[in-house]
């Protein structure tokens, strides 16, 4: 049987479980211009903005895809609904998603994109364009003024086909018409990402004229902000079953975890949604959040995903229900607070338990290959940047040299096994090139590490970081993912001590964002305490008690 499609005609069809707009759905004025609506923006931005519709319907989300029509062409029979699934091993809970006023596609038509950004109804324009949407150079995040698309726009600038592009040809029609610009939101997973966008943004315009340039500089609010929520692509049969719940056919939905966190600079000159009413928090400054995230969550993934893909684990939850990765992972979260500064509020040893409980959320299927993309844009600010830290601290990186050494692995395009990987990345050619230049482990790390414009300087230049990403290099080819991580849990150390002798967690930390209850001062986490997703207690990486855990493991598979 063929089931009628999701539209504001069959919202009253839904099954009762099914959450459902509190508003007119057809009744809401654009407030807000997303750049790269994805699936990450519908799932996040859309589930802040949806509950506060009611109150005040002029902040609906238009829609901008920057490459494809196919959210376009998916969403446009609903009616601009869909639904946003959250799901872990509880369950699933739906909730219809009408949020949306419509989607452009800017490639068909950029002029229409850049009028509707130009009109003084919109407020506030929101990004998740992924890190190469800003055509940076990862490691020193300037523009990249080589890149092709970036001089196609300085040379067209009224056919703009880059996010810097389109946010300058805007932002220059609203002021030549005596309208206030915009807020720029940037919502992707960049250091200190607000500035980092007004850095692109500023640079480009001033390429354009000078006076624009510093028009942008100084008088367009981009606050930084940190977001959090992890949403896998939707599969075939996520689309199934959704529809089974339904009893009606949505064409797209979203499919994500149920945890979230948005974390905002308030400045906001032509106002904003009040997201704090729907969990949002509105800070002074950002940077500490935004640092423990990129460090501790999106520095986990990239680690997880190279060195899943290299041990043929397709999944985070399959990767993570390994021990010996398990244990790596936990390690590897000791090395990076030894960098973090948070707020007193903010307990990480119960920040890092939580994570380590999404990343074994069997109900999200987010695949290592898709967090695999982009290495050279996103290792930068996730692991190099920590190891830099961790260098000026007096200390070594061991588990970052693990993740580095496996990204490196993985761009010989073959796992453990043999089979076929694929390298998804906008500096592919430059990467893939040196690989088949170069003869052996050695020779390849000279070749990335002289490349500034991912590595940088800095950090290439440390013989200390070198060796370790060698050795773990060599230890990869040898041996492989398992037999290294195992190696390493027989007695190499995977973090080092702080300069006074203690454990790098054993600092006291009270409640916070990821609270687990216990309140007040807590001593450091001792070997004991450590435990994996399934609660069983393990030891730190480098005992030989993990080591015989994860042998009785694989015996038992």
């Amino acid at each position: 049987m063929t089931l009628p499609r999701l539209s504001r005609d069959t919202l009253a069809r839904l099954a009762d479980a099914v959450r459902r707009p509190a508003f007119d759905a057809g009744g809401i004025a654009t407030g807000i211009v997303h750049l790269g609506i994805g699936a990450f923006a519908r799932a996040h931005l859309a589930r802040y903005t949806q509950p506060l519709l009611a109150d005040d319907p002029s902040w609906g989300i238009l829609g901008v895809s920057l490459r494809s029509a196919a959210t376009r062409d998916a969403l446009a029979p609903q009616d601009w609904l869909y639904t946003c699934a959250d799901r872990d091993g509880g369950g699933e809970r739906l909730t219809a998603m009408a949020s949306l006023t419509g989607v452009l596609v800017a490639p068909e038509d950029p002029g229409a994109v850049v009028a509707r950004l130009a009109d003084p109804a919109v407020r506030i324009v929101t990004l998740s364009v992924t890190e190469k949407g800003y055509h940076r150079v990862a490691a020193q995040g300037a523009l990249d003024e080589d890149d092709v698309s970036i001089r196609h726009d300085l040379a067209h600038p009224d056919m703009p086909r880059t996010m810097p592009g389109l946010l300058v040809a805007a932002i220059r029609a609203r002021l030549d018409a005596g309208v206030p610009p915009f807020t720029v939101l940037c919502l992707d997973n960049l250091p200190e990402n607000g500035d980092s966008t007004r850095r692109v943004v500023a640079r480009f315009a001033q390429l354009i004229d000078p006076t624009l340039g510093r028009r942008v500089a100084d008088d367009v609010a981009f606050p930084n902000c940190m977001v959090d929520r992890i949403v896998p692509a939707t599969r075939d049969a996520d689309r199934q079953r959704i529809d089974a719940l339904l009893g009606v056919h949505d064409a797209w939905p979203v499919v994500c975890e149920p945890f979230s966190q948005w974390v905002i600079e308030d400045r906001f000159p032509l106002g904003r949604p009040p997201w704090e009413r729907t969990g949002a928090q509105l800070v002074d400054d950002v940077r500490p959040y935004e640092t423990m995230k990129l460090r501790l969550l999106n520095g986990s993934h990239s680690c997880i995903a190279y060195l899943g893909q290299l041990a043929g684990w397709q999944t985070v939850a399959e990767a993570i229900a390994e021990p010996a990765l398990a244990s790596f992972i936990d390690a590897l979260m000791q090395e990076v607070v030894t960098t973090l500064h948070m707020p007193a509020s903010v307990d990480l040893a119960a920040y890092r338990r939580a994570m380590l409980a999404r990343f074994a959320n069997p109900a999200l299927h987010h695949r290592t290959a898709q967090i695999a993309m982009d290495g050279s844009q996103k290792l930068p600010q996730r692991l190099f940047a920590t190891a830099q830290d961790r260098l000026a601290q007096g200390l070594g990186a061991p588990c970052i040299a693990l993740g580095v050494a496996a990204w490196l692995r993985f761009l010989h395009e073959r796992s453990d096994d043999g089979s076929v990987l694929i390298v998804d990345d906008p500096k592919k050619e430059t990467l893939l090139r040196a690989v088949r230049a170069t003869r052996n482990p050695h020779s390849l790390c000279e070749a990335i590490f002289a490349m500034p414009d991912i590595v940088p300087p800095r950090l290439a230049n440390s013989k200390r970081f070198r060796d370790e990403v060698l050795a773990r290099l060599q230890e990869l080819t040898a041996y492989g993912v398992r037999n290294t991580l195992s190696k390493i849990n027989r007695g190499e150390k995977c973090h080092d001590e702080t300069p006074n002798g203690t454990d790098s967690d054993s600092r006291a930390v009270r409640g916070g964002i990821a609270d687990d209850g216990a309140g007040g001062p807590r001593r450091g986490l001792q070997p004991a305490d450590r435990r994996d997703p399934q609660g069983r207690s393990i030891a730190c990486c480098g005992t030989g008690e993990r080591a015989l855990a994860s042998r009785e493991h694989h015996r038992r598979r």
